[in-house]
């Protein structure tokens, strides 16, 4: 009998339970939020904030305000330091290492031994259950996971407490059993230069059975990339023939299904979305039919949400719940989870497409960003980052913005900016240079990915006339009021037609 058969049994009763989630919404939220308040109610912020007399969510509101990463930073920090039931009870010693804010070139979100049974193992759990319901015929547990992970490093000093990658934080704590069903080995998986990690992954992969990949787009490609390189296959199915899901998330697929689909051409291959950050496990497509998410309820986290774009409201927009957003809406979501963060904006923005259940999709985030690889570089980044370079060669930009090329045939991409400098620099690429130089040493995600230009390679800038940018604007009807051309994006529509117009323009021509 096939193992998956046997597997599969396992996954009913959840399978089940999950249909909660169509018809009692509100009612899991709150069991949620109460537990939560109930277990924290003898920490230090619990203490402060009254959370023994919170009884339902508007007593919540009332005592504990929204939260930024600088608002907790405080209490993360002493956290690292050792100190237990501050946040959350006991002592916690995971933290998630994620790219920085304004004031820091890192974030450390913590790992609490809650969080991580009650959310960060529940959604692969959930999205397994949901793959099997969908795809009876499975046999996923017939062969291997192919499942990528980062590294860790200690925190402090202190022992048994470390820092890390989310993936690495997951590795590490895994079920022994679970490591019996996948490849590459955890001291491989772990290991901390991707250069070496990416060719051993490969090498102790391609001779096993593998039937599904789970992990970041960007990365994923450039591991499948040496697999067929070292065989000197084609295609991946020659390599692994029963391979049949690939479980991604954390950028963005669409840039990269053209090229998945290039080198993966059995017709029988699924892709399924998750929604797995630092902060928590939040969602997953449960249909492959429809492209939006499903959000998870009864997981360690409560929701909250912001609308992001109603231009008749006077200062910022209330904050809901989720029985108070409508479909069609911009929000900014808030989490207050079993990890210890509180009414916790994470930077995402989501949109939803329907309630009962509540499915949504990743519209965004709150500011300005680039994120095609893994490498959330925020405005503020590249604010400081461009100031660098001009102090240190005298140029002066009066515009810019930037957009990512994705991934060629080879795994190869870049950050490409289009400038428009009030004093040129004497030697663009060392302006250049100078620039992803500061970028790294700003933020450690874009360091991570820019290590030996393996995913992401040097940027590149290209120099637009004087006048572009409002000619681009007067063109589109949107010169003068408030209408900006974004700094940062992650897609490349306007960087687009911006190069087009810079490229027509007579003075380019006559060079």
């Amino acid at each position: 009998m096939s193992l998956t058969r046997i597997a599969s049994k396992i996954f009913l009763p959840r399978q089940k339970d999950l249909d909660r989630h169509n018809y009692e919404a509100e009612l899991l939220q709150h069991k949620v939020l109460m537990r939560l308040v109930k277990k924290a109610a003898d920490t230090e912020y619990g203490r402060s904030h009254d959370f023994a007399n919170i009884h339902c969510y508007e007593d919540f509101v009332a005592r504990v305000p929204p939260n930024s990463y600088e608002e907790l930073k405080g209490f993360i920090d002493r956290m690292r330091r050792g100190e237990k039931n501050v946040l959350w009870p006991g002592r916690t010693h995971w933290y998630a290492k994620s790219s920085g804010t304004t004031n820091d070139k890192s974030k450390f979100i913590p790992v609490t031994r809650d969080g991580l049974h009650d959310t960060h193992y529940a959604g692969p759990f959930d999205t397994v259950a949901f793959y099997l319901k969908n795809n009876p015929q499975s046999k996923l547990f017939d062969g291997r996971a192919l499942i990528l992970g980062g590294s860790h490093a200690p925190n402090y000093n202190l022992p048994g407490s470390l820092v890390g990658d989310l993936s690495a934080i997951l590795i590490e704590n895994m079920n022994p059993l679970a490591n019996l069903m996948r490849v590459p080995r955890k001291q491989t998986a772990l290991l901390a230069d991707f250069e070496v990690k990416r060719d051993q992954i490969a090498r102790e992969a391609m001779g096993r059975n593998v039937t599904n990949l789970s992990g970041v787009p960007s990365w994923m490609l450039s591991v499948l990339n040496r697999v067929l390189e070292l065989t000197g296959k084609e295609h991946l199915n020659e390599v692994w023939p029963n391979l049949e899901a690939f479980f991604h998330g954390g950028v963005a697929f669409t840039p990269y299904r053209e090229q998945y689909e290039r080198i993966i051409t059995n017709p029988r291959m699924h892709y399924m979305e998750t929604y797995n950050a630092s902060e928590g496990f939040f969602g997953m497509q449960n249909d492959p039919a429809d492209k939006a998410m499903l959000l998870m309820l009864d997981y360690g986290v409560f929701y909250e949400f912001q609308e992001m774009d109603n231009p008749t409201l006077q200062g910022p927009a209330p904050i809901v719940p989720l029985w108070g957003v409508e479909p069609g809406k911009n929000y900014a979501m808030l989490i207050s989870n079993s990890c210890g963060l509180w009414r916790y904006t994470i930077g995402d923005t989501v949109r939803f497409t329907q309630k009962n259940p509540y499915k949504f999709v990743i519209s965004g985030r709150t500011k300005s960003f680039i994120n095609a690889f893994g490498e959330e570089l925020i405005v503020d980044n590249a604010e400081q980052g461009l100031a660098y370079a001009c102090h240190e060669t005298g140029a002066q930009v009066s515009e810019y913005t930037a957009a990512p090329v994705f991934m060629d045939g080879n795994a190869k991409c870049r950050h490409q900016w289009l400038i428009e400098f009030a004093q040129t620099p004497g030697d663009v690429q060392q302006f250049a240079r100078l620039l992803d130089e500061r970028l790294q040493q700003l933020n450690s995600d874009y360091e991570a990915k820019r290590y030996k230009s393996i995913t992401l390679q040097p940027l590149e800038i290209i120099v637009a006339y004087p006048g572009l940018f409002n000619d681009w604007l007067k063109q589109n009807g949107k010169l003068g009021g408030q209408h900006k051309i974004p700094r940062l994006s992650n897609e490349r529509h306007v960087i687009e037609e911006l190069i087009v117009l810079n490229r027509e323009h007579p003075a380019e021509r006559t060079e």
